[in-house]
């Protein structure tokens, strides 16, 4: 936190963009902490009367319902009794999930009343000290002993399960006004609760409105993402998330249409858009390189990568090398005996 508040200041940015959870959660604990930071961070995320309300999922789908927008039944669930009685009402499957958690951690899908009691216990445990210290060592996540730290009761919500695929959008918003958004169905994913690794743009008028009654709701500026659950069977797209960062769909131009980084770049000026200067033909994307690294885990994914636009940063080899190497992390020596002293335990 500390570092966080050096950084701000030495470099006295004119706005922040986080591109991870965590840090959204340590600029809403600066701000309470830092009232010299509080300028820059409200500019940067938006209103702060609404911050515990972004970082709750079940107070999301609840301004979201109210707002209309389409979502699943969900609510906080505090003890063994007011699960029991969750699903005495809704029934199964569904999702356990805890607030403060991104990137699939921290969500169990259950399907039965024994299953969902089982999770919640899990959830309620959390990681302990020994986690936190494994992810800050080997993983090198700056963030683990902070996260750990902040621990408290964890806020667990269950939420009503949807059928159907899974679809996600990234929005650029400023001072509650939606500047842009961009919208895909996902064809293919790291893995079963992970980032998408192959999309499908599109346009739902739906989705689009959720973007823009969600960002003047909570007043929002910056980047965030929305996830949605396209119903099997209507293919209506329910809300089942929001990511209160940029996304990995910021620099895509679509539809003749500059990126999201550069819509946003050009409002913050009070300049028009830009055109598109490399605008990606219609069809699937397939990320790089994350669709090559994942395609087996997703069931072989071959003849969709190749009919797909990879896209692949042009005229940069030494990027190009570099991506396809291991994470950083990964490389360090710890990480690689961690690897290989866990691979031999489980040998023998």
């Amino acid at each position: 936190m500390l570092a966080l508040r050096r950084a701000i200041l030495t470099e006295q940015p004119d706005v922040i963009v986080p591109g991870d959870d965590g840090v959204v959660w340590q600029l809403h604990q600066a701000y309470d902490l830092f009232p010299e930071l509080r300028p820059v961070i409200e500019r940067s995320l938006g209103a702060p009367q609404f911050y515990s309300k972004v970082r709750s999922r079940s107070e999301l789908l609840e301004a979201a319902r109210h707002l209309g927008i389409l979502a699943p039944a969900s609510e906080l669930v505090q003890s063994e009794a007011e699960l029991r009685r969750w699903a005495a009402e809704h029934g199964f499957p569904a999702a356990l999930k805890v607030d403060g958690t991104w990137g699939g951690a921290g969500v169990q899908a259950v399907r039965s009343l024994e299953e969902a009691l089982a999770a919640f216990e899990r959830l309620e445990d959390g990681a302990g000290a020994a986690v936190a210290l494994k992810r800050w060592i080997v993983n090198r996540d700056p963030l683990a002993l902070w996260s750990w730290r902040q621990r408290q009761a964890p806020a667990i919500s269950i939420q009503q399960w949807i059928e159907g695929t899974p679809a996600t959008a990234m929005f650029a918003a400023w001072e509650g006004r939606m500047i842009g958004g961009v919208a895909v169905n996902v064809l293919a994913t790291q893995h079963a609760k992970g980032a998408a690794t192959i999309v499908r743009p599109i346009f739902h008028a739906k989705i689009d409105e959720a973007g823009l009654l969600l960002a003047e709701y909570f007043q929002l500026s910056g980047f965030f993402g929305l996830d949605f659950m396209m119903e099997e069977k209507t293919g209506r797209p329910y809300l089942i998330e929001l990511n209160p960062r940029c996304t990995q769909l910021g620099h895509l131009q679509l539809r003749g249409e500059t990126d999201l980084a550069g819509q946003l770049a050009a409002a913050l000026v009070g300049k028009p858009a830009p055109k598109a200067t490399s605008p990606i033909p219609d069809g699937a994307i397939a990320f790089f390189p994350q669709s090559l690294e994942y395609a087996p885990a997703s069931g072989g994914l071959d003849g969709l990568i190749s009919a797909s636009y990879l896209d692949v940063p042009e005229g940069q080899p030494e990027l190009l090398l570099e991506l396809r190497e291991k994470g950083w992390p990964e490389r360090q020596w710890v990480a690689r005996a961690y690897h290989f002293m866990r691979g031999r335990s489980r040998r023998e």
